[in-house]
């Protein structure tokens, strides 16, 4: 899912030569995580009141020519128009404490918001390529939209050194293309938030705002999206054994592997209960837990009517 428009900059990389096989790539695209967005958006709204922009640090994986940004992290930092200080102790003491959690994440950049890049972003860019070397580090630029004029959204970038004497001031930062990534876990939420703020715009019909989505709304949504790709499953297969649409196999696999069907029992039957395995497991597992919740609830409830009765 795209964050922004195509951008029409060009990055012209040098032919690799036989001295610098060994240099990393320059990244060309960047994937991030919702997770990672609001980390950012909440350290923008806990701000002090002074304070125009936050950063903070991304962490995530690499790969030779993408980052796939998966966390991130506030960090302390003073800018005034006159200086910029970042605490580098708070910043590497959070890391560390990240790493104990989850050591394949790595320090892949650094996040701010608003779309100004100047001088002081040069230096705090300097000093997250020292952290990432000697990869490339990549930034991150959050636009809420608050300020008028500014559209909300995310752009990345890299940077280039400028001149014959390159210093950590002067560079030039080249925008690369940031798309949306979540997993199949994440979708639920995020398909919540899209629904919420979608339902919170200003209809034709009324200029009121409406309220978010209660619980029992979103479960019996998500029992008809679900019903829903049910019917459609049967659709395609019902037209794949009456020879009205062509099969696939990949999709007849991947049903396979989802409903647990056995390949060497009796069609008709189904096979055994240790062949069907991953669908019937699963079942049997929710069965099994709703069944103890129950025992437990009715347990508790003759625990205490037995506790009103003996201190009758």
């Amino acid at each position: 899912m795209p964050l922004g428009p195509p951008s029409s900059a060009i990055n012209i990389q040098p032919a690799v030569s036989s001295l610098s096989q060994n240099v990393p790539r320059t990244p060309t695209s960047i994937s991030i995580h919702p997770v990672a967005l609001f980390s950012i958006l909440d350290h923008y709204l806990r701000r002090k009141d002074d304070q125009d922009r936050v950063i903070g640090t991304l962490l995530g994986t690499r790969t030779e020519t993408h980052v796939e940004i998966r966390t991130s992290f506030a960090v302390l930092h003073s800018e005034t128009s006159e200086q910029v200080a970042v605490d580098m102790d708070y910043h590497r003491t959070m890391y560390e404490l990240h790493r104990k959690v989850n050591s394949k994440e790595v320090i892949v950049g650094w996040y701010s918001t608003g779309s100004n890049l100047n001088t002081y972003s040069a230096l705090i860019q300097n000093f997250y390529a020292q952290e990432t070397g000697p990869h490339q580090a990549v930034h991150i630029s959050l636009d809420t939209g608050v300020e008028p004029g500014q559209p909300a959204g995310v752009k990345g970038y890299i940077s280039s050194p400028v001149g014959v004497f390159p210093k950590p001031e002067n560079c030039v930062f080249v925008p690369i293309p940031v798309e949306l990534k979540f997993r199949d876990s994440e979708r639920s939420g995020v398909d919540l938030l899209t629904s919420t703020a979608l339902s919170s715009l200003p209809s034709t019909s009324s200029s009121s705002l409406s309220s978010p989505t209660t619980s029992l709304e979103t479960l019996s949504s998500s029992i008809e999206n679900i019903i829903s790709m049910i019917d459609r499953v049967l659709t395609y297969v019902r037209a794949v054994l009456a020879g009205e649409a062509q099969g696939d196999a990949a999709i007849g696999r991947y049903l396979m592997d989802t409903l647990g069907a056995s390949t060497e029992g009796d069609a008709d039957v189904g096979g055994s209960a240790a062949e069907m395995g991953g669908f019937n497991g699963r079942l049997q597992d929710t069965l099994m837990v709703s069944y103890l919740a129950n025992l437990v609830r009715a347990q508790a409830e003759v625990s205490s009517r037995l506790a009103l009765v003996s201190a009758a």
